[in-house]
């Protein structure tokens, strides 16, 4: 599954969250919602893609599984943790508040206290190849998911994290 973070509108957010609020449970008006979004973004500057790296960024920013809610906040929340507007997909919002704690969280993450906890992925569920090319690979996509976030806190923009 490929990894995508949108900083999205305020209005993008209400639309959204209506629907995930009065949705019937198939979450069939979240997907177009979202599909919508993925479409017509034309801000560069406020989506990232994070390729397959997303599994890898999370899991060292937490507890090493995929848990949304594993490891402490506001790292929890860089990339599963927040809210899930999905059943059966992976889509999450994070409010502007937790979108700026992530973006300050992530900060302190430096290479080598990365390259620690990537070290110490020992989950059989983990399908990369735990080698120096799969490090360097996650650290270049977390470099750019936290300039992302630095983007996002400065135009006060929630964000949406999709993996598909």
């Amino acid at each position: 599954m490929l990894g995508v973070h949108f900083a999205i509108t305020p209005e993008q957010e209400r639309s959204l969250l209506a629907a995930a609020d009065d949705g019937d449970g198939d979450g069939d008006a979240v997907d177009e919602l979202i599909e919508e979004i993925e479409e017509s973004w034309a801000e560069d500057g406020l989506k990232v893609d994070s390729d397959k790296a997303w599994d890898a960024i999370h899991r060292c920013l937490t507890d090493g599984t995929l848990e949304p809610d594993g490891g402490e906040y506001p790292f929890s929340h860089a990339v599963l943790g927040g809210r899930r507007l999905h059943d059966e997909y992976v889509m999450v919002y994070l409010t502007v508040n937790e979108a700026r704690d992530a973006a300050a969280a992530l900060q302190s993450v430096d290479r080598r206290q990365l390259r620690q906890r990537f070290d110490a992925i020992d989950d059989p569920d983990y399908h990369g190849a735990l080698d120096d090319a799969d490090f360097n690979y996650t650290w270049d996509n977390l470099v750019e998911v936290r300039a992302f976030y630095q983007r996002a806190a400065t135009a006060g923009r929630p964000v949406v994290f999709t993996a598909t």
